[in-house]
Formats: structure tokens, sequence, C-alpha cells
């Protein structure tokens, strides 16, 4: 408590009353990687304040590289977040409690996203975020985008058995928003076909033993790419960048196109 009292002080030593907008729209800080994607693309540039450190990592990020390195980031440390003297905080779901309470006191407003499972969901979080944003207009153009990408990319025919092995050798749930997206571009999800849940850990021998019609893999790690799977003459291997398929908005159409690529290339 002694950190917050210390950063209550300091908010009293700021400017009273509420902080210069830009052009009238709130300013904005987004703790979350997949707010950072949707951010980017409906608020203006000046309103971002600053965005996750996690969109600037490869590892983690669901946006462009070069792009979220044109945005100021920060660790999500309050201190951090109250220098930049914004109006609203955007974070995700498991934003700790001491934390959330810490911005209120400071006098920032707090939005929280959950994970999107499903295409519905996906199209809320944008709608939501551009209405914070103060740009509902840019909201639905994503939108539109994502139901174009949708509608061009519709799986025919026979679901392709396609296991999806991210890094770590887990695997996506059947009601997750990847399972979606892989669903409707007609890939049945073959480690939920044989009761595996979100996260749940699938070995290379196991793979090997009851492999897929196709692999895609999330990560060059050892494991994931070990040169054994290449002797399952049966089995195409492709690779899927986590960027695509873990957040709702404008990685959306991006991994609707390249599995339409991989399914192109599979016929």
């Amino acid at each position: 408590m002694r950190w917050i009292a210390c950063l209550l002080l300091l908010a009293g030593c700021q400017q009273t009353g509420p902080v210069a907008q830009h052009d009238g729209l709130p300013t904005i800080v987004s703790l979350n990687p997949c707010a950072d994607a949707v951010l980017a693309e409906v608020a203006d540039k000046q309103q971002l304040l600053a965005i996750s450190h996690y969109s600037r990592d490869s590892a983690s990020t669901s946006m462009p590289l070069d792009l979220a390195r044109s945005f100021h980031s920060t660790s999500g440390a309050v201190e951090e977040v109250l220098a930049l003297q914004p109006d609203v905080v955007v974070a995700g779901s498991f934003l700790a409690p001491a934390t959330r309470a810490a911005f209120e006191r400071l006098g920032m407003r707090v939005e929280t996203v959950d994970v999107a499972s499903n295409f519905g969901e996906a199209r809320d979080q944008v709608r939501t975020l551009a209405a914070l944003a103060g740009h509902t207009d840019r909201g639905e153009e994503l939108v539109a985008r994502i139901d174009a990408a949708l509608e061009a990319s519709a799986g025919h025919g026979a679901p392709i058995d396609t296991l999806l092995w991210q890094e770590g050798g887990i695997v996506p749930g059947p009601e997750s928003l990847v399972a979606a997206i892989l669903d409707h571009s007609g890939f049945a999800l073959h480690s939920a076909a044989r009761g595996l849940g979100q996260g749940a850990y699938l070995p290379l021998e196991q793979v090997l033993a009851d492999p897929p019609h196709l692999l895609l893999t999330s990560s060059d790690e050892r494991m994931l790419s070990h040169p054994v799977l290449g002797q399952l003459s049966d089995m195409r291997h492709e690779s899927f960048d986590p960027s695509l398929f873990y957040c709702a908005g404008p990685s959306v159409p991006r991994a609707l196109e390249r599995l339409a690529d991989i399914r192109e290339g599979l016929s």
C-alpha cells in the first residue's frame, strides 16, 4: 500500500481535472497485445499513448513488428502508465485487482478485454474498442474486412485432419478462436477429435503414432521441428505464425488468408 500512497501523492502534484484529450477524444494506454492490434487500427496514433511491451516482441505480438515499434510501449507498471497520464487504461481480464485499484485511484478509467473465442466475440471486441476510442466507423470498417475475409475463405469439401501444435507441445481447445478459424477454413482439429482441450500437452511420440494429415507448427523449437517428422510421408508440415491466431481483430483476415494458401497447396 505504501507505493500506492506514493503514487497518489505524485498524482496530487499533477495538474488537476481531466487530462487533456486528443481532439476531444480519450487518450489510451493499452496493456494487452490483442487490444494493441485493434487500437492501432481504430484509434488516432496520437490517442494511443503506449501499447504493451508484448507487441514489440516477435514471440508474443499480434501485429506487424514495424507497426508495433512505431508506438511507445510500457511494461505495465503503474508508475510508467501514470507518467503518460492517459484517460483510459485498457488491459486483459486478468489484470491484478490491486493494479486496477491503483489506476482508478489515480483517476484513470480502466477497461478490460477478454480473449475472443468465436467470430461473434471478435466482432464485439473490435466494436467495443473502436467505440472507446471514439471511432465507431473505423471499427465497422475492420469488422467488414473480417467478414469479407470469412466470405472469401470458406472451406469446401471434406475437412482436412489438422494438428495445430504450439510452442511447448500444447494444442488449442475446440472452443478457441483459432479452432473457429480452422473449422471455417475447412480444417478439422485433430487434437479435439482425440479429446484434448485447451493447453493440453501432446508429446512427439503420440504425434508419430497417430499423425494428422496436416501438421501446423507455431514454433521452430526442437520437438516441433524434429527431423523424424519428415519421415512421415503421408503428413504435410506447414508453419502457422502464432501472431495469427491468438487475437481478434486484424490478425483474423491474415490467418484466414494464410490457411487459404495452405489449403490451395494441399489441393
